[in-house]
């Protein structure tokens, strides 16, 4: 496909291949700095804005999308948090993050935070193609990449550009065109994966729960008044199947239950999945005139909450870069990308193993490794050194904790 005749041919500074978050982010960033771009995805908007993903933004990320004029919905319909609870032995334990490090994050769900991308998109007069297929991103070692695509009707395309973005998600096409031989990639399976559901019931909580027990982990998230996120560690090879409601409410209750006789509050369950997860880094994220952003080049554990603010901070990072190599700068100002963003990614690769490791207990704990990773918790929980480092790394450095 890649040598067959096109349709039409279209010239913009830069090309984008996925339109997630951080492929829509960056488009929004440049073009609110005057440059175009097209943006392409394989997926329908509907099926971007129906796959439910996480719901915790930094404060730094939820300042950027109504500082940046993407929509100030959140602060109507998000929920800021000030802290969460992390329960073990049987007791809860809160972790301020307003009072520790003066920010708090956001539930606002990835889906919401898409919606409001692809609105201001439209609204800008962005070009945005979702739904096209036969991809290919060719020359990237030139300073004139091409990407070619199939249209929703047909139809063939070329688009010429001076960059090309590979935000194209953690099946990333884009990656694999750096040569294996050239290529770094760091990664960490684990033995443990979470089963999640969407139930239909009141908030049992107005912050997230974080619940390490000797029954296993369990995580309580909200997304709204009557509807609930919830997620308790499995195996990976777990069957939905074999889950019905009552089992799944059972096993969620005996995670979280303590002495304070919390509970709780339970409905019909309306979605459930089996969630594997993995932590992943390739470097480089460069490769000629293509760059990696977002989950394309890094993907985490869910549990520090790290994936979308990660991708988001990535094109912050980029936007930057870019606009000066265009302006200029050219190949020299590329190089800054990497290691700027390769600081952050690695931190939050820390962070969430360390947050990961800490709450589950894997397959074949010895008795030792249970009560010392009790021991840890204590010390977390126990001290305002452990107590800030925790809020430190979940609010995501946020710069006004940095001064």
């Amino acid at each position: 496909m890649a040598d067959a005749p096109v349709d039409t041919v279209t010239s913009v500074p830069v090309a984008v291949v996925g339109a997630g978050p951080a492929g829509l982010m960056l488009a929004h960033r440049l073009g609110r700095a005057g440059v175009e771009t097209i943006v392409l995805d394989t997926r329908t908007r509907h099926e971007i804005e129906t796959t439910q993903r996480a719901g915790i933004l930094e404060a730094d990320v939820a300042r950027d999308l109504v500082e940046t004029g993407v929509s100030d919905r959140i602060l109507r319909e998000g929920h800021e948090h000030e802290g969460t609870e992390i329960r073990f032995g049987g007791r809860a334990h809160r972790i301020h993050f307003k009072a520790l490090v003066g920010e708090s994050v956001w539930l606002y769900p990835q889906t919401d935070v898409f919606v409001d991308l692809a609105d201001a998109r439209d609204r800008d007069g962005g070009t945005v193609h979702f739904g096209i297929r036969d991809t290919d991103v060719l020359d990237v070692t030139t300073d004139a990449p091409r990407v070619r695509y199939t249209a929703a009707d047909g139809s063939r395309h070329e688009i010429r550009a001076r960059y090309v973005v590979g935000a194209d998600g953690s099946r990333s096409m884009c990656r694999n065109l750096i040569p294996e031989e050239r290529r770094v990639r760091y990664g960490k399976e684990y033995p443990f994966a979470w089963f999640g559901i969407m139930a239909e019931a009141p908030r049992s909580a107005p912050e997230l729960v974080y619940a390490h027990s000797d029954h296993g982990f369990a995580l309580i998230s909200q997304r709204t008044e009557t509807v609930q996120r919830m997620y308790f560690q499995c195996d990976p090879d777990e069957s939905v199947d074999a889950w019905p409601d009552d089992r799944i409410w059972e096993t969620l209750q005996a995670r979280v239950a303590g002495e304070d006789g919390f509970r709780l509050a339970e409905g019909p369950v309306r979605e459930k999945a089996v969630l594997r997860f993995r932590s992943f880094v390739q470097e480089p994220m460069r490769w000629g005139s293509m760059v990696l952003a977002g989950d394309a080049a890094h993907t985490v554990p869910p549990t520090g909450a790290r994936g979308l603010n990660l991708a988001l901070h990535d094109v912050k990072v980029l936007a930057g870069v870019l606009l000066r190599a265009l302006g200029g700068e050219g190949e020299a100002a590329l190089d800054a990308y990497q290691p700027q963003a390769l600081q952050r990614i690695w931190r939050a690769q820390n962070f969430s193993h360390w947050l990961t490791e800490l709450l589950h207990t894997p397959p074949g704990a010895s008795p030792f490794d249970r009560r010392r990773r009790l021991g840890e918790l204590d010390n977390v929980v126990g001290t305002r050194a452990g107590r800030t480092y925790l809020a430190e790394q979940y609010t995501g450095w946020p710069v006004s904790a940095r001064r």
